[in-house]
């Protein structure tokens, strides 16, 4: 959420972030809450006028009565009364224009990072660099779950018996393996400075306003019915939501926290091929990390949270490529992301794994994240945030990647104390 002295000071600039992220339909908006907003202060000054005028003629009413002058302080008593009718109606308006020009901020997007591509959706994001050789072996890749199946791994069909579409059972050693890359995920970051973190994987209104938008919202999140509490989507909305309401000490930053959740998502509309199996469910685990902290250090933590992921996929002999994400494709809180995607031998081509943000103080600023200066001066922290791995869509990139032609799957050095010592996962059939 932007500052409103800056859409009042900087009308403009606003008005041509939303044309380069191509929602003209918002442009309207701009005017609206600037608007709104001088009716707001008019009001709060009229406001202010009147409770500074009932105050002096209460202090009056007192004097008088002292005096014995009766039939004066009753006309005093009058005008205070007159002012409190008029001030409660103003306090009425108040309030209404504040809750217009919240929901009005709360929709138009954050200033982009001059450093975007323009372009309208993700087909115009911009490779920026290949990490590992991509290779396709002499033998067919099969689909994922046909990999799965043949250690007995996967149970897709009760799944749906008791869940329905978009659930999974993972089994025996593909179960095992899918905790070792999340407890593997876990201990990398763990290793380069962050705090270890298992937070609620439930949050209230209040947080999911503050760290998304109102389209992401609906999209993605799940209601608990007959209560203020939605599952999260990601354990970032809780990890963030952590530092609600609370005032920071310069010298507390940064923090850096990395936290294992289960994820939840509605993934609404239809998917090819390619994304059915265990690709978009609605169910998943996942390790992520988090960056709160001073706004000019939030680009230096950019690049390194986005390096985190590219290094741990390529610990796992995972080719890896950084999609720089265009204007159109930025949801509405970012000022700047990087998508990760692995190696795909089957498809030959690469798929998203991992998402890396920076959002400015845009959630800081909803979910009111001070930082208290060496000087006095308090000002709204930056957040980050960014996927370290989620399985089970990053076991697809990693089965693929170390299938053997014997139908064997490799596991990397790194990931073998995890697997027990075992080197190869063996089929059943």
């Amino acid at each position: 959420m932007l500052d409103l002295k800056f859409v009042r000071e900087n009308p403009e600039i606003v008005k041509e972030n939303i044309k380069n992220k191509f929602q003209d339909s918002k442009l309207s908006l701009v005017d609206e809450v600037i608007e709104l907003d001088e009716k707001n202060r008019a009001a709060k000054q009229e406001g202010d006028a009147l409770r500074a005028e009932r105050n002096k003629l209460s202090k009056q009413i007192g004097a008088l009565m002292g005096q014995g002058k009766k039939d004066e302080a009753e006309e005093m008593k009058k005008k205070v009364t007159d002012a409190s009718e008029h001030l409660a109606q103003l306090e009425e308006t108040e309030h209404d224009l504040d809750e217009r020009i919240k929901k009005i901020m709360m929709t138009i997007p954050n200033i982009i990072d001059p450093s975007v591509p323009i372009g309208k959706d993700d087909s115009e994001n911009v490779e920026v660099q290949r990490y590992g050789e991509p290779v396709v072996p002499e033998f067919d890749i099969p689909y994922h779950t046909d990999i799965m199946e043949s250690f007995d791994g996967i149970d897709l069909d009760s799944a749906r018996k008791v869940a329905g579409n978009g659930f999974y059972y993972l089994m025996g050693d593909i179960a095992r393996l899918h905790s070792s890359v999340l407890s593997y995920a876990r201990d990398f970051m763990i290793n380069r400075g962050f705090t270890y973190c298992v937070p609620p994987f439930m949050i209230r209104s209040e947080v999911v306003t503050g760290v998304m938008s109102f389209a992401e919202m609906d999209a993605m999140m799940y209601k608990i019915e007959g209560e203020d509490l939605y599952l999260i989507g990601t354990s970032e909305h809780s990890m963030i939501g952590k530092f609600i309401d609370t005032i920071l000490p310069e010298e507390k930053l940064p923090q850096t926290l990395t936290s294992y959740s289960p994820c939840f998502r509605k993934e609404k509309g239809a998917h090819g091929l390619e994304e059915r199996g265990v690709y978009r469910i609605h169910q998943f685990e996942k390790q992520e990390m988090i960056v709160v902290c001073k706004p000019e250090e939030s680009m230096d933590w950019y690049e390194k949270l986005w390096q985190n992921t590219v290094d741990l996929f390529r610990s796992l002999d995972i080719p890896v490529r950084t999609l720089e994400c265009c204007s159109g494709d930025l949801a509405d809180l970012k000022v700047k992301s990087v998508d990760v995607e692995a190696w795909s031998p089957r498809q030959k081509k690469y798929f998203e794994v991992g998402s890396c943000s920076n959002l400015g103080d845009a959630q800081a600023r909803r979910l009111k994240i001070r930082v208290a200066g060496e000087d006095g001066r308090k000002y709204f922290a930056h957040t980050l945030n960014n996927t370290v791995a989620a399985p089970p869509r990053m076991l697809i990139a990693f089965l693929e990647n170390n299938l053997q032609a014997d139908g064997t799957v490799k596991i990397p050095e790194a990931l073998q104390p995890y697997m027990g010592g075992t080197k190869a996962l063996m089929p059943k059939k």
